[in-house]
């Protein structure tokens, strides 16, 4: 309750959830003595895949007893979420001391609720001085509020696509601009491209980094991965390769993200050994990215049939999405709510042979499109149906044994399930 009056407090101190600049997030920091200037950070940008490389990160790094701090959003269930500190998420007394003792400094200042959140999580990470910090950016990065460091360990560019094009201009709603504002800021460190979705998008970034006097680390060029048949995956960098179980989490975009982590890991050089690597993907967390939901109310009403919850919510990540549901030899049935500013028509586009669609109302956000709505949008769609949440939506499908459910469209609405479950 405590911390529930603070949150509510802070989202008062700025009349926009989102405003980008670095101005009040400064003067606040400057305030708190610059505690970002006293961290070791990996920095993590891009559009899909930052949460599952940093998740990969911190599996590995913790099996190497290196104690981490983690930063993150949004948060699924609760707000503690975005707060590691020594490899163990904050506890709500503690959490709610550090945000009392920042407001107090912020003294009713403007600032928006990512902003007070970030200085939160940097004066609390600077208790830690030796720590590794894996920081997750914001919206875009070049005025998001993560961007303020003055050195860094590495940032790594993670898979960069069209998303969140209503803040930008009618006329620059573009990936050539989204790269921009994602990478063009980047500090000279090192720096670490994650497997793009097209030619296209990696030649963008490696146009807006070329002034970058950056160590430059790029998948394909300077590390890869291949799957074998026999329940391992191969990785393969300067170092070395390395042969490695499949890990504990699902979709062949996983193995990307986590090949991402390693490369990064491997050229800091912090002491990571292979058998660190070989339990630490073993060992992954992945909340709502791919989830799947083996116990619980929810599960209960599906019986022996596969609960799957993903928050994927743009093209890029219906595609990839897409691609893991192709390797699976059963019926699909997709149960879908999404927030109004996304590209509802594209991205349903992604999914083919779908035995049903159902959209459902996001109860908890006002911003998002009713499923009615969506329903009209997805009319293309062959066997698309509408109710009026998640409860009712799982009911009324007719699941035959062997087939797969699965809850999509927004991690609004995956934070839904798993409260529900």
């Amino acid at each position: 309750m405590k911390l529930k009056k603070i949150l509510s407090r802070f989202l008062k101190l700025h009349p926009k959830e989102i405003d980008l600049s670095l101005d009040r997030i400064l003067n606040l920091c400057e305030k708190l003595g610059n505690p970002q200037d006293r961290i070791k950070v990996i920095s993590v940008v891009g559009t899909n895949g930052k949460n599952s490389t940093i998740q990969s990160c911190y599996s590995i790094l913790k099996q190497a007893n290196i104690k981490t701090n983690v930063y993150t959003s949004p948060h699924i269930q609760k707000i503690n979420e975005r707060f590691i500190f020594n490899n163990k998420e904050i506890k709500d007394d503690e959490l709610a001391n550090i945000f009392e003792e920042v407001e107090k400094i912020n003294d009713s200042q403007p600032i928006t609720f990512f902003e007070i959140l970030t200085a939160c999580y940097f004066y609390k990470a600077a208790q830690y001085p030796d720590n590794i910090n894996l920081v997750e950016a914001g919206l875009f990065h070049r005025f998001d509020a993560t961007n303020i460091l003055k050195k860094n360990l590495a940032s790594i560019i993670c898979s960069c696509s069209i998303d969140h094009t209503d803040w930008l201009p009618k006329d620059e709603q573009t990936i050539e601009k989204i790269i921009f504002e994602k990478t063009s800021a980047l500090l000279n460190s090192n720096i670490i491209v994650a497997k793009q979705n097209s030619k296209r998008t990696l030649d963008c970034i490696k146009h807006t980094i070329a002034q970058n006097r950056s160590n430059k680390v790029f998948f394909n060029d300077d590390f890869n991965f291949s799957v074998n048949e026999n329940d391992f995956f191969y990785y393969e960098d300067n170092l070395g390769g390395l042969k490695l179980p499949m890990p504990n989490v699902l979709g062949q975009f996983q193995l990307e993200n986590i090949s991402t982590a390693i490369a990064t890991l491997r050229f800091l050089n912090l002491g990571i050994k292979d058998e660190h690597i070989q339990r630490g993907i073993t060992k992954i967390s992945s909340l709502a990215r791919l989830q799947e939901i083996k116990s619980g109310k929810l599960k209960e009403l599906v019986k022996n049939n596969k609960l799957i919850v993903d928050g994927s919510h743009n093209e890029d990540g219906a595609r990839v999405l897409n691609e893991y549901l192709q390797t699976l030899n059963c019926n699909k049935h997709i149960i879908i709510g999404m927030m109004s500013n996304k590209e509802h028509e594209k991205y349903i586009s992604y999914f083919k042979d779908i035995t049903s669609i159902t959209t459902i109302d996001l109860k908890t956000q006002i911003n998002s499109i009713s499923g009615k709505d969506l329903k009209e949008k997805f009319k293309s769609m062959p066997n698309v149906h509408y109710q009026p949440d998640i409860k009712q939506a799982i009911k009324s499908i007719d699941c035959k044994e062997g087939d797969l459910l699965l809850i999509t469209g927004s991690l609004y609405g995956a934070a839904e399930v798993l409260s529900l479950n």
